[in-house]
């Protein structure tokens, strides 16, 4: 019987041992990785834009929320041990409305009430945001980080009490009228002081629309409103009335006054010509002597005699004997001394002053015969 000869696996078993613990190796290295990957996604997270993150303790000796809030971006942390709880920082904007085309389809309108017990009801409309540093008190007392849940329930609570407050020592008929701007001024800063100490901060407070009154209220407001607006028109047109009136009376007492003057200057206009003509007619009558008379005579005949009923006539004459008496000669000296009018040589001074030329120009209101009047015109030629 033939002998089967013996086969050695010696090499090729070493060499398979050698291929499983590579692929031991590759698989230890694969859990490895996906251990530390699981880790990875587990152990870090990422605080959002416009948000902010606090780190919560859930075991050891300083169980509770952290103090410092987490900046934004990635984080480290022990989710066995920590959780970590992101608050929007952005503005949040909320509406407590009547209208089922705006917020709920139920009415979520505040009503509060005036200083009469008048109920009112107004649409509100709000916005506000959180203060990132107060992000661990605020969960430390709500355990809550949806801030529009907080809105429909803590703030708004506190703007209907803030409203409340303010309203009560108000008349329903200020709140319907010009002092809707002053309520909701007091209320946003009265609901300040009570939800701003928990991390909230008022952007914007507003009543949006008309309020909601009692028909018998609105309807009465409404005439009490009208018969102010008729009173004021009447006290306007009452103020016009009179000021027309006193338009008037001072437009009459102007052309009054401007009458008078007018006719003041014209007597006293007329008052100077006719002393003038007066004294030009005496300067004239006392400077006629016959010899002036006789010398115009001449400058005016043409050398020929006159003739009258078809026969000649002696040329005029005048008897040249005659003189002037003394008290006619003194007068007429004393009228010719006096100075000329203002417009031919410039005038001579008020009340009497002394004008050019050394003569005393007499004052106005009087003449060299002590009668009153005015400074007198230069004499009229004679004809």
């Amino acid at each position: 019987m033939a002998k089967i000869p013996s086969i050695k696996f010696g090499s090729s078993g070493g060499g398979g041992g050698g291929g499983a613990g590579a692929v031991r190796r590759v698989a230890l290295g694969l859990a490895l990785l996906v251990a530390t990957l699981f880790v990875a996604c587990t152990t870090v997270t990422r605080i959002d834009a416009a948000h902010v993150g606090i780190r919560v303790k859930l075991a050891g000796s300083s169980r509770g929320v952290d103090d410092i809030p987490v900046v934004t971006g990635w984080v480290f942390y022990n989710p066995l041990t920590e959780q970590i709880v992101q608050f929007p920082t952005s503005v949040q904007n909320v509406v407590w409305t009547s209208s089922t085309s705006e917020g709920r389809s139920v009415d979520e309108s505040i009503t509060f009430s005036s200083s009469e017990g008048v109920n009112v009801g107004a649409d509100i409309g709000m916005s506000f945001h959180i203060e990132p540093k107060m992000a661990p008190h605020l969960y430390l007392r709500f355990r809550e980080n949806d801030l529009l849940r907080l809105a429909d329930r803590y703030v708004r609570n506190a703007v209907r009490e803030a409203f409340n407050s303010v309203a009560s020592k108000m008349p329903v008929q200020e709140i319907y009228g010009a002092g809707k701007t002053k309520l909701v001024h007091d209320v946003t800063r009265e609901l300040g002081l009570v939800i701003e100490k928990d991390g909230f901060v008022i952007d914007q407070l507003t009543i949006n629309g008309a309020l909601k009154l009692p028909e018998n209220v609105a309807a009465a407001i409404n005439q009490a409103m009208e018969a102010t607006q008729k009173s004021i028109q009447a006290e306007n047109r009452v103020r016009q009335v009179r000021a027309e009136a006193e338009q008037a009376i001072a437009t009459a007492r102007g052309a009054a006054e401007s009458a008078r003057e007018r006719a003041r200057g014209e007597a006293d206009a007329l008052l100077i010509r006719a002393r003038a003509e007066a004294k030009a007619n005496t300067i004239i009558r006392l400077s006629t002597t016959p010899a002036v008379l006789q010398y115009r005579a001449l400058e005016r005949w043409n050398g020929r005699l006159p003739t009258m009923n078809q026969g000649p006539l002696p040329m005029l004459t005048f008897d040249m004997k005659s003189a002037l008496d003394k008290d006619a000669e003194q007068k007429l000296a004393e009228l010719l001394e006096e100075t000329e009018p203002a417009g031919e040589a410039g005038g001579a001074a008020p009340g009497g002053a002394a004008a050019p030329g050394g003569a005393a120009a007499p004052a106005a209101g009087g003449d060299q015969d002590g009668k009153p009047g005015a400074t007198q015109k230069a004499p009229a030629k004679a004809p």
